[in-house]
């Protein structure tokens, strides 16, 4: 059973690190491309009281409808802000990892590190040439 679910943009150079960083643990996690598979909203709402952030905090800006919606504007209820992102889920930021330990908005990539149940398996760099875990295994930068 796989304990470890990534909602995965692959056009997403930090989705693709922080899926990379869950498969060096040895884990194959769950892939959820929410692009072409958005999450009901049902799910989206558990995935945000999970994360235990403000819903207007996991809307992505950048490459979105963001601006031409208007969304910036305080008129918009939780409720409607949810809505905007099944409408258009390019809308949600990513990527989001649930494991047995908590559900996080993986940005930077590392935060990732701090949800795995188990260690980092081999050295790993990010696709930037930022190294993130040494040969032992251990977070770098990190004391």
């Amino acid at each position: 059973m796989n304990d470890i679910t990534i909602y995965h943009n692959p056009g997403c150079g930090t989705s693709r690190n922080v899926l990379a960083l869950i498969r060096n643990t040895g884990e194959e996690p769950t892939v959820i491309e929410y692009l072409r598979h958005p999450p009901d909203r049902e799910t989206l709402e558990q995935l945000v009281a999970a994360m235990g952030m403000p819903v207007r905090d996991l809307l992505r800006r950048k490459g979105t409808p963001y601006d031409e919606l208007g969304l910036d504007d305080a008129k918009w209820t939780d409720e409607q802000l949810i809505g905007f992102m099944l409408q258009h889920p390019i809308l949600i930021n990513r990527p989001i990892v649930v494991t047995p330990l908590g559900t996080r908005l993986c940005r930077p990539s590392e935060t990732v590190l701090d949800i795995l149940p188990r260690p980092q398996q081999a050295a790993f760099t990010k696709e930037d040439g930022e190294a993130v875990v040494d040969a032992k295994g251990q977070r770098v930068g990190k004391p």
